[in-house]
């Protein structure tokens, strides 16, 4: 491996390091600040707006690693528009609609330097040609992921630790598969995230904002896009979204929480995977660590997943999803009341007592 990448590594965790404690002065001077109210953890007033400190790690290490000669020139765009959006929201808090038209516009900006997913091959049947569906496609699967790591950001180090644990997943597995650049771009993320931590975890001295969550969600979505590019596997599909289990699990019963409660799908609440798990009475360290270790279960399906057998793929598969159906009614993720499973089998259960 080139020396040039590990100091580049280096460099970008130094930077964030020694760059956050002036983020965090920048932020509060211009008012990029986070207030506490009923649906929010933390009790005072925090500076938020970390995420650019992890994008001048990121920048740092772009540049020292020999990035720009890759010729990424939408994705490097892409990501300098990503902050952009973050900043601004944390600075005058976008509406929602006015957010995913920004991100919208950055995955169509990849989408048209030809960044996309053509084709899906199925086992058994054969390649199937998605044509004018891969841009609506890849454009949401840029904008669903980007949004899943914003929606977990509600306690101190959670998004930026679960991003951590997704990114060094992916960096492991290019590594196996010998995509250096996949790999050099994702240990870079992943030195910087991992420096903003020492501020980010528990109690935290600054939040990452919009800015952090909405540029790991848009890095995560485009190496896992370069990972698919153009020719895929029913199967390898499913690969990223087992990484990225945590984010996904809570996204999906987030939105049919809001479907079955009749409420709009973009409503907040405080009814997250988080939330939940504190609500049993665990403390806010411990519901950051239990799900970081959920997430460290979902890398390592993920890993098992890609070196499986068709039959071991569908079995891991199937295993996740009732398990993680089990959990959710286990803790009330999407009402204390709805509960199929837990129901049925207490209704046989009762039967055969």
């Amino acid at each position: 491996m080139e020396i040039n990448l590990w100091i580049a590594v280096f460099v970008s965790f130094v930077t964030v390091l020694l760059v956050t404690p002036l983020v965090m002065k920048f932020a509060v001077k211009i008012g990029a600040t986070d207030k506490p109210n009923s649906r929010k953890v933390h009790t005072k007033l925090m500076p938020r707006l970390g995420g650019l400190a992890i994008f001048i790690g990121v920048a740092v290490g772009y540049v020292i690693s020999g990035l720009y000669n890759e010729h990424i020139y939408s994705i490097t765009l892409g990501g300098i528009l990503i902050v952009l959006i973050g900043v601004l929201d944390d600075k005058y808090e976008l509406s929602a609609k006015v957010k995913l038209g920004g991100q919208i516009l950055v995955a169509a900006l990849i989408v048209q330097s030809g960044l996309t997913i053509d084709f899906i091959t199925i086992p058994f049947v054969d390649r199937i040609d998605v044509g004018w569906l891969s841009i609506p496609l890849t454009i949401f699967w840029i904008v669903g992921i980007t949004n899943s790591i914003n929606l977990i950001d509600g306690l101190d180090g959670l998004a930026a630790g679960v991003s951590s644990i997704c990114i060094a997943t992916i960096a492991f597995m290019a590594a196996m598969n010998g995509n250096f650049l996949i790999f050099t771009i994702a240990v870079i993320v992943l030195a910087s995230t991992l420096g903003f931590l020492f501020y980010n975890f528990h109690p935290a001295k600054i939040f990452m904002g919009d800015t952090g969550s909405l540029f790991l969600g848009y890095i995560i979505s485009i190496l896992s896009l370069l990972g698919l590019y153009k020719s895929v596997t029913l199967f390898s599909f499913v690969v990223p979204i087992i990484i990225l289990g945590v984010p996904v699990f809570d996204t999906t019963f987030a939105i049919i929480r809001r479907i079955v409660n009749k409420k709009p799908i973009s409503a907040p609440d405080k009814s997250h995977l988080h939330h939940r798990i504190m609500a049993l009475g665990f403390s806010h360290r411990s519901t950051v660590l239990i799900i970081y270790a959920l997430g460290i279960i979902f890398s390592a399906c993920g890993i098992f997943f890609s070196q499986a057998t068709l039959w071991g793929s569908i079995f891991i598969v199937i295993g996740l999803l009732l398990v993680l159906s089990l959990i959710a009614e286990i803790i009330g993720l999407v009402s204390e009341k709805h509960k199929p499973f837990l129901n049925v089998y207490k209704k046989f259960g009762g039967r055969n007592n």
